[in-house]
């Protein structure tokens, strides 16, 4: 009777299973087939085809480190060259490119929308002859491990939305983090470490807050929260024993709360209290495996060098960028970098080429440090913020100073490795650098594109929570075929 109840609602059958398993993905431990899904009154539905902890097909990547950029990096002073631009400086952006495009209320009242080009010049690299800003030239060097995608767009126009968008599939919160349901869908590759961890660093310039609901496991079991690491003393916060608590006092308590806890289970059939056994157990295990990860004393010289010496600041961006390639190749399935500071209103040209500078030399190291250890085929690495900038100037434009505000109708981003075709420039905008007018590439398509790297049909992978199925995706979203290798 409860074989048949568990089958029931996975919709499995012992044919489907083995031909899953049969796809080569390797290390698929059937400890990831999570409990608390196979018993929660909302959880997979019967009418879906997803199995968490088995992929629909054979995978490109393992994981993910996603490198975001709070606050918006202007694409048109790092990698969206606009000449035309130049040519046309404190001239009057055309209604005709304009069209109905929205303005928040910093720039619609403004009287005139002057062009304004980069401060900066632009170079190209690589075989590929990608044009990359001077303010980026160590992601400049690896112009032919990434692909740089010009026509990025999305529904938001301001930054808290916009972030939690591209975060969660959704604008407003309570739902789950991307790096929640690749915890939900794939399971952790270490019993010790979770499978979704949150690294925070803040950069010199005018910065956005970040907040808990952005790696919110939302409506999924709390295991698949993100686990957020400090640059404290205590990495992780409450992980380490009371003092006067040994290990061995600790594992006996823990037994004796996991066989409370599934005395209260057996009772309410709350799947939450399997969930809070889980998390403590982990818990455990962690205590043991963070503080290795944490070391970055063995890495050696030729490593420093190549991320920089804040690799070895513990809270930079540097020192992210090398703990998140520790983690990734500890099998963390999604590693997410925050980097605060990219909001420049005004006073762009100094304010960017400080945070450019924070990001840079470390954002680079990270795909050649993948690449030398073999890891960059398995480990998706994505670059890029929430929207993009205007190409006029919001407030007084001086030939040294200006600001850019918010644009949703086209950016950049970059990913490199985990199938992705490396040396590509994908997607234009036109010349002006306000609307797409090849390849445009949506955030729904975005999420779709990087399940599918992982194996998972972005289709399939639904969530049933207060009678809707819900998914990353929503209702949309269809994977870029272009740049995928």
């Amino acid at each position: 009777m409860e074989k048949d109840f568990l089958e029931s609602r996975l919709n499995i059958n012992r044919r489907k299973f083995l031909s899953r398993l049969s796809l080569g993905i390797g290390s698929v431990a059937l400890g990831s087939l999570l409990i608390p899904d196979l018993f929660s009154g909302n959880g997979a539905d019967s009418e879906a085809d997803f199995i968490p902890g088995i992929p629909n097909f054979a995978p490109k990547a393992k994981r993910v480190i996603y490198l975001f950029q709070d606050g918006a990096p202007s694409q048109l002073e790092s990698f969206d060259y606009k000449p035309k631009l130049r040519e046309m400086m404190g001239q009057e952006l055309p209604a005709s490119v304009r069209g109905n495009q929205i303005l928040t209320g910093m720039t619609a009242k403004q009287a005139s929308f002057p062009l304004v080009g980069s401060f900066y010049d632009f170079k190209q690299y690589g075989e590929s002859g990608a044009y990359v800003s001077d303010l980026f030239p160590h992601i400049g060097k690896i112009a032919d491990d990434i692909c740089i995608i010009r026509s990025m767009n999305t529904d938001a126009i301001n930054h808290d939305p916009a972030l939690t968008f591209f975060q969660t599939g959704a604008q407003q919160g309570n739902r789950p983090s991307m790096g929640s349901w690749v915890s939900y869908g794939l399971g952790s590759e270490n019993k010790n470490l979770p499978a979704f961890t949150v690294l925070l660093s803040k950069g010199k310039g005018n910065g956005q807050g970040v907040y808990s609901k952005l790696w919110s496991n939302g409506f999924l079991d709390s295991i698949h929260q993100g686990v957020q690491f400090s640059s404290g003393e205590n990495p992780i916060l409450y992980l380490n024993d009371p003092e006067g608590l040994n290990r061995h006092e600790r594992r006996k308590m823990l037994d004796n709360l996991a066989a409370l806890n599934d005395i209260n289970y057996k009772q309410f059939g709350d799947p939450e209290i399997n969930a809070k056994i889980q998390q403590y157990e982990m818990a455990y295990r962690m205590q043991t495996a963070v503080p290795e990860i944490m070391d970055v004393s063995k890495e050696s010289d030729d490593i420093v060098k190549m991320y920089g010496p804040d690799c070895l600041v513990p809270g930079t961006y540097a020192a992210n960028c090398l703990l998140a390639r520790k983690l990734s190749e500890n099998g963390v399935r999604f590693v997410q970098l925050y980097h605060q500071g990219w909001d420049q209103h005004s006073n762009l040209p100094q304010e960017m080429a400080g945070q450019a500078k924070d990001v840079d030399q470390a954002s680079a190291a990270l795909v050649t440090d993948l690449k030398q250890r073999g890891l960059l085929d398995e480990t998706l690495v994505i670059w890029g913020g929430e929207f993009g900038r205007t190409n006029y100037s919001q407030g007084k434009l001086e030939k040294a100073n200006y600001g850019r505000d918010h644009h949703p109708r086209c950016f950049s981003i970059w990913m490199a490795g985990g199938g992705i075709k490396p040396g590509l420039v994908y997607g234009e905008s036109d010349e002006f650098g306000y609307n797409i007018v090849k390849d445009p590439v949506h955030v729904h398509d975005f999420h779709a594109t990087m399940l599918n790297q992982l194996g998972i049909d972005h289709k399939k992978l639904t969530f049933k929570s207060l009678g809707r199925r819900y998914r990353l995706t929503d209702v949309a979203g269809n994977v870029i075929k272009g740049i995928i290798a």
